[in-house]
């Protein structure tokens, strides 16, 4: 049982590479230090990326993490620790851009030929769970924006290739994953890729245990940046940020809301190549097409490869997500504080190392007005110091989750042409 599979060789559909690729990795190591993710996962993910790095052209990966990411016994229940997993993803993304520095993979989003566009989605699972023989699983989401391997087998597809871990517990996922994405696509033989797993940790099969108490969840969630060539860093704050939504139910009369202030152009004017910035509207788009790929949910996955459907204003761009239970509101600020201090109604704020001052400073404002003040979450940042032994490769991740550099290197590349 499971997918479809034919030994045919490949078509020459239009827009079959277009697709993104999937690549399944089972239970992280416990603890998921930097250290352990780099000795659990790096193998397969260099096998992946390297692969996706001979078809020579703009490559689209999602990397579907398995792990019981979700506490509570009931679907409309559920919470997360954020700590531990915004934790966990920005080990994840500093893996992912060490190995493509090492490759010289450019990682931003739009980076032409020689890039790879990775998307990382934390899946809950986990390997006591049962599914019923023969049940097609359909689209059952819950009060988090994290689903479960079901409903991701059921919403996310078709994909260009399918890689697995070639280990016990990865070998285990990829049949459990086939069996519940049955009748979805209609793979090749030649779409699934084994790759080599890394050194077997202890793995974490049970929700893990933590100081810290779950996160119950915000209505209003917001974060503010620049958002120029999305890279990484970028991809991880607006999923730590997104995973601090409290989801509705279907029907109700308010949705959560996730608000991303995104600078003007007329205060980029002054930063280094300049000349290089994305225009607003590029960036906003382009921050919705990634949280789509995280908080998108239907049986039709991207069959039609149709992007979001955003509502566009001049400097305010709109779009709903899974039944109009999730709305995502991108707008152009022109200050640091954005509408933080101009909307009342908001309960959390996400910020990095680099702008923790920037949340005391909104914190004041709203003091000031006589607000309630926003809870803020500082997500960590991505450093390859503890994983990686090539100094060079150290340098070169660096360069490539900076917009500044990005810009440098597309102003040299103007230059020589």
């Amino acid at each position: 049982m499971g997918l479809p599979v034919s030994n045919t060789p490949p078509g020459t559909k239009k827009g079959l590479d277009e697709r993104p690729s999937l690549l399944l990795l089972p239970f992280p190591p416990s603890p998921s230090t930097r250290t352990l993710l780099s000795a659990a996962y790096r193998p397969s993910l260099a096998a992946t990326l390297a692969k996706l790095a001979d078809a020579g052209g703009a490559e689209s990966l999602v990397i579907a993490v398995a792990c019981p990411i979700l506490h509570g016994q009931y679907l409309r229940s559920k919470s997360i620790s954020w700590s531990e997993a915004q934790a966990l993803l920005a080990g994840l993304y500093t893996l992912v851009s060490v190995v493509c520095a090492e490759l010289k993979l450019a990682v931003e989003v739009d980076g032409g030929p020689g890039s790879v566009d990775v998307t990382i989605v934390l899946v809950d699972h986990d390997r006591e769970r049962r599914f019923l023989s023969g049940s097609q699983p359909g689209i059952k989401t819950n009060s988090t924006t994290v689903v479960d391997l079901a409903t991701f087998a059921a919403a996310y597809h078709p994909w260009r290739s399918i890689f697995h871990v070639r280990s016990e517990p990865g070998l285990e996922l990829f049949n459990t994953y086939l069996k519940l994405a049955e009748g979805r696509q209609t793979l090749l033989q030649n779409q699934l890729v084994p790759v080599e797993g890394g050194l077997a940790m202890n793995a974490s099969q049970e929700a893990p245990a933590t100081d810290t108490p779950p996160t119950a969840g915000y209505p209003v969630v917001c974060l503010g940046g620049t958002f120029d060539y999305l890279h990484p860093g970028h991809k991880l704050l607006l999923t730590a940020a997104a995973l601090l939504l409290r989801v509705p139910d279907v029907g109700s009369p308010q949705p959560c809301q996730f608000i991303i202030g995104i600078t003007g152009d007329e205060l980029l004017k002054n930063k280094k190549y300049a000349e290089y910035v994305q225009p607003w509207a590029v960036r906003a788009r382009n921050v919705i097409i990634f949280l789509s790929r995280l908080l998108r949910a239907s049986e039709k996955g991207w069959k039609d490869s149709s992007p979001p459907d955003i509502q566009e204003e001049d400097g305010d761009f709109r779009a709903s997500f899974r039944e109009s239970t999730i709305s995502v509101q991108c707008v152009r600020i022109q200050d640091a504080f954005g509408p933080t201090i101009t909307v009342e109604n908001m309960d959390a704020l996400v910020v990095s190392g680099e702008t923790r001052s920037g949340g005391r400073a909104v914190n004041e404002r709203r003091a000031e007005k006589g607000w309630r003040l926003l809870e803020v979450f500082e997500v960590d940042v991505l450093d390859a110091g503890e994983i990686s032994d090539q100094a060079g490769a150290v340098g070169n991740f660096a360069s490539k989750i900076s917009s500044t550099t990005i810009r440098q290197q597309r102003a040299q590349k103007s230059v020589k042409r």
